[in-house]
């Protein structure tokens, strides 16, 4: 005989769905409004009710870091649960990060209790008044897709299928639900909360009658490229890539880019410099790219066609983008790939193609030479990223690693070849995301070597105090760069772009910039038991690597190496 699902709290039954919507981990900073969540965990375990693994973060930027590493890592959205106000407060960069990218997060937050007396967890501590807003969700609002308040117990199941929905549809993005204390306490009378989902996402893919043009254009085009900040999306789209752009000779042009669409060693690879491209291109593809080159610096031809495509190939959530399309093609990013590639096997490359082939390679052989002739160059002296970049990468060869770059190791110098093996900080630019952004591909795959590389403002922002304890206390052992040049490198950089004869580049110390003293990242390291080394010059590095990754093989635990570095 069917039993009946065991009875829970508001806050028991959430958790559970969570786990029947497929969520692995609740990235959780718990508070006063937390003892529903509590006890809702504690209730379901002793019940034998499937939970979601809850863990304990001691920042919420982590929390977020962690959600949007491991769903690069994954594919699947994972929870965030927040205290009140305060911990929605320390979401709302990592909430910006995942809107920028569309990294859906199903984020939530307690709510200050709205009664003071008279029902179960009413206010009980001044905090219940001193964290009530008019607007909590105004926080987040922004960078979330869908809002909701929680209002009654029986809503539960329902609201977490239409939060999870809501965030892995075309363009996938951060959701926020606010969950009242005394919501959470009352009983849960709703369906068994193991069954079936009652919505689904809904994802896009390209119109075949867009791609069959867009096909025919590439067939007649004299000079196409490609730009790619996104990567390709999934590891069969990212081999069909490399495949179909070297068939038909395609150059691909890698600015600014956030993931990896092609092997940096690729023939087709022309690096990230947009200008001699446009300059001759008669067809722009743009592969779901918010900002593909500079306006103020680089210009399309005007008999070009542009095209862009991906899950928002406008940006609709961006006030002022005003890059030209002339056909835009809304897609999950894999799918448009896979589909344009099937459209050209029907079409052949012509003998023009053969010759943009032979003249492409060339040109690009020689950009990547001169790129690794200029970080060999950066090894002498204070060594420079892009020679701190090709160490490493030397280093984790052969290894399938993951790399994370946050200010960090360049990847023009790098030999990378797998659709993983490069993620850049979110043009948001919420800084401190590449260290608990490793954390959590490291927790979604604990045997994989991860290393995250940043500049020392970048390690600061991140919280690490918050980021080590968490690295020991879960036994993730990833390897983190700091590459310290005791200052706000990307902001004296943009000073010297629109002042390169000002006051401030010429003053011995730009204003604002310096961040001297700089603290002993070691330390900060080794309080948390990690293996830490200073590096000053690149023979200390070429023995640091080798001792850092084998502490990590053979103690499984985390290591830093903070190298001094150049301006």
């Amino acid at each position: 005989m069917k039993q009946d699902p065991p009875t829970l709290t508001a806050g028991g039954a959430l958790l559970a769905r969570l786990k029947t919507i497929g969520v692995d981990y609740i990235f959780a900073n718990s508070g006063t409004d937390f003892p529903p969540i509590i006890e809702g965990l504690a209730e379901a375990a002793a019940k034998s009710v499937p939970l979601p693994q809850a863990l304990v973060m001691p920042h919420e930027g982590a929390a977020m870091g962690m959600a949007h590493g491991y769903y690069l890592a994954t594919g699947r959205s994972q929870a965030v649960m927040a205290h009140t106000n305060v911990g929605l407060a320390n979401c709302a960069i990592g909430a910006i990060n995942a809107a920028v990218e569309n990294v859906p997060v199903l984020l939530f937050s307690g709510r200050t209790p709205t009664m003071e007396q008279g029902r179960f967890g009413a206010r009980t501590v001044p905090i219940g008044w001193g964290q009530e807003m008019r607007d909590q969700t105004a926080l987040v609002r922004e960078a979330s897709k869908w809002d909701y308040e929680l209002r009654f117990p029986e809503q539960v199941g329902e609201l977490a299928d239409r939060a999870h929905a809501i965030a892995n549809s075309t363009p996938k993005g951060p959701v926020y639900v606010a969950l009242p204390r005394e919501v959470l306490c009352e009983g849960y009378a709703g369906p068994d909360v193991a069954r079936p989902l009652s919505m689904q996402p809904a994802p896009i893919s390209a119109d075949h009658r867009q791609i069959a043009a867009l096909a025919e254009r590439v067939a007649a085009a004299k000079f196409p490229v490609i730009f790619a900040q996104h990567g390709a999306g999934n590891a069969e789209a990212f081999a069909t890539l490399s495949a179909m752009v070297e068939r038909w000779a395609i150059p691909v042009c890698q600015y600014w880019a956030v993931q990896l669409a092609l092997p940096t060693d690729h023939p087709m690879n022309a690096g990230g410099n947009p200008a001699p491209l446009l300059a001759e291109a008669d067809l722009v593809i743009v592969l779901d790219s918010l900002a593909p080159w500079s306006a103020q610096a680089h210009a399309v031809r005007d008999d070009a066609t542009v095209v862009h495509i991906g899950p928002d190939p406008l940006k609709a959530r961006t006030p002022i983008r005003n890059f030209r399309s002339d056909l835009s093609i809304v897609s999950e990013l894999p799918d448009a790939i896979l589909a344009l590639t099937a459209a050209l096997e029907d079409l052949h490359p012509g003998e023009s193609v053969a010759a943009r082939r032979d003249a492409t390679v060339v040109k690009n052989a020689q950009t990547r030479l001169s790129t690794l002739a200029r970080a060999e160059a950066g090894r002498d002296g204070v060594m420079s990223a892009d020679y701190v970049a090709k160490t490493v990468s030397d280093a984790i060869a052969g290894r399938n690693a993951i790399l994370l770059s946050e200010r960090g190791c360049p990847m023009g110098a790098m030999t990378l070849g797998h659709h993983q093996a490069w993620y850049q900080e979110p043009h948001a630019g919420g800084l401190g995301w590449s260290f608990p952004a490793a954390l959590g591909m490291q927790l979604a795959d604990r045997e994989r070597l991860v290393v995250a590389t940043m500049g020392d403002g970048s390690y600061m922002f991140a919280n690490p105090v918050a980021c080590h304890q968490i690295a020991e206390a879960l036994e993730l052992p990833l390897l983190v760069v700091v590459m310290n040049n005791k200052e706000w490198a990307a902001v004296r950089h943009s000073v010297t772009d629109l002042y390169p004869d000002g006051y401030a580049t010429k003053a011995n110390q730009m204003p604002l910039t310096a961040l001297s003293p700089s603290p002993d990242f070691v330390q900060v390291a080794r309080a948390s038991r990690a293996f830490a080394q200073k590096v000053n010059n690149a023979d200390e590095l070429a023995e640091a690597l080798p001792r850092a990754l084998a502490h990590i093989a053979e103690h499984r635990g985390l290591a830093l190496l903070d190298i001094t570095m150049g301006n």
